[in-house]
């Protein structure tokens, strides 16, 4: 794998865009799909282009690794790995979760608790521990329904599965990543039994209730099920969150005009959040891989054959967008592809949204002199999955 690669992928997009067809990239085993228009006709063709393989790891787990992951409860499908009746199964409990009026009824919390992580703030800070990683993880474990007690480690773990996959930490660094993802299975599992017995208005709950209809104790493929699906709705609904507050505030204080302008005119706030996704999508790219031979870009493709779908890269597409390269918060950049398209499109945009909104809305009012610490250089974690920084460390 290129650490290049990963820690700036926005070059090899670029080259891709320009060069006919589609580009071969040896070090992911796929062909990338770089152009907003070919991203999108994968994405509006599930039936051609499967989601199989979505969150097949960049790097390989040793039997070492698979042995303490055994000791889990997971190892069922989810909602971003399945197609056709099974995906539409596990994605409607999550868009009556995610509704309007859910994220609506949780925004007074979100800023409750960004207004006093912000409180704790003494420069230097480093933006990541002190706020992105917590306010995500807190607002999706309320609204699962979780123990506030039992977020620090649901959090610790989501970060601990990318390692798992998407980080090179080496054999030990994965055995002990295993360990911790094992223990939020079996937490996520007592809750998930604990919700059979005693619903309540939660996203655990609605879970329960959609996979496991009925009454009695679950049987050991309802928990696998749950366990899977409530794991992967903890994870991307904290860590696209938690890159995504990191690049809006990296790219803003990077163009110290745009930030100026942020603070002078709260009003485009929200188009901030847009240009932020789109400017710098937190995931870069998801797999597919092909169900049947098919021409895409003029490519041929064999059945089987395996596509990175960069959003990332679409979102910097010439043709579609005017000044792609361009970070402007004046733009209104509402037709990008930063939370998907088409039926994979993301459940949690509008929570991701909100998140991000109020952290803006939080530090352009208090912290308006706020600047990139600049004896503490800003360095790309190498991944694709939630694009971010390894650290962001701010001054004022």
């Amino acid at each position: 794998m290129s650490d290049a690669l990963l820690r700036d992928p926005y070059p090899v997009y670029a080259k891709a865009r320009e060069t006919p067809g589609l580009t071969f990239l040896p070090e992911m085993d796929a062909w990338l799909v770089a152009r907003d228009a070919d991203v999108r006709e994968v994405l509006r063709s599930p039936e051609v282009f499967s989601s199989a393989n979505a969150l097949r790891g960049d790097f390989v787990p040793e039997p070492s690794v698979l042995a303490e992951l055994a000791k889990g409860v997971g190892g069922a499908p989810v909602v971003v790995t399945s197609d056709g009746a099974a995906h539409q199964r596990y994605r409607a409990p999550l868009v009556r979760g995610l509704s309007p009026a859910r994220v609506a009824a949780v925004v007074p919390f979100i800023r409750e608790r960004a207004e006093s992580l912000v409180d704790a703030f003494a420069s230097p800070v480093e933006l990541i521990g002190a706020y992105a990683r917590r306010l995500p993880g807190e607002v999706i474990g309320r609204l699962l329904g979780l123990d506030p007690e039992h977020v620090p480690l649901a959090v610790e773990a989501g970060y601990r599965a990318e390692e798992l996959f998407f980080l090179p930490v080496g054999e030990e660094g994965r055995i002990a990543a295993a360990r911790e993802v094992v223990a939020l299975q079996h937490l996520i599992d007592e809750y998930a039994r604990s919700r059979r017995e005693d619903p309540r208005d939660d996203l655990c709950t609605e879970m329960v209730r959609a996979l496991a209809p009925g009454a009695g104790p679950l049987t050991r493929e309802q928990r696998a099920e749950l366990v899977s699906n409530l794991q992967n709705l903890l994870i991307a609904g904290h860590l696209t969150t938690t890159a995504l507050i990191c690049t809006a505030v990296l790219h803003l204080l990077r163009h110290r005009e745009q930030w100026e302008l942020l603070c002078a005119r709260p009003e485009l706030i929200p188009d901030a959040v847009e240009e932020a996704a789109r400017h710098d999508a937190p995931v870069q790219a998801f797999r597919r891989v092909t169900t049947r031979p098919v021409t895409l870009a003029g490519t041929d493709l064999p059945e089987g054959a395996t596509v990175l779908v960069a959003y990332g890269s679409a979102n910097r597409d010439e043709a579609r967008h005017d000044r792609p390269g361009d970070f402007d918060v004046t733009r209104r950049a509402r037709r990008h592809l930063a939370f998907g398209h088409g039926v994979h499109s993301c459940p949690g945009a509008q929570l991701a949204r909100e998140q991000v909104r109020i952290t803006l809305e939080i530090l352009t009012r208090r912290m308006p002199g706020l600047r990139l610490a600049a004896d503490r250089p800003v360095v790309m974690a190498p991944t694709l999955i939630h694009r971010g920084p390894e650290e962001l460390w701010l001054t004022w």
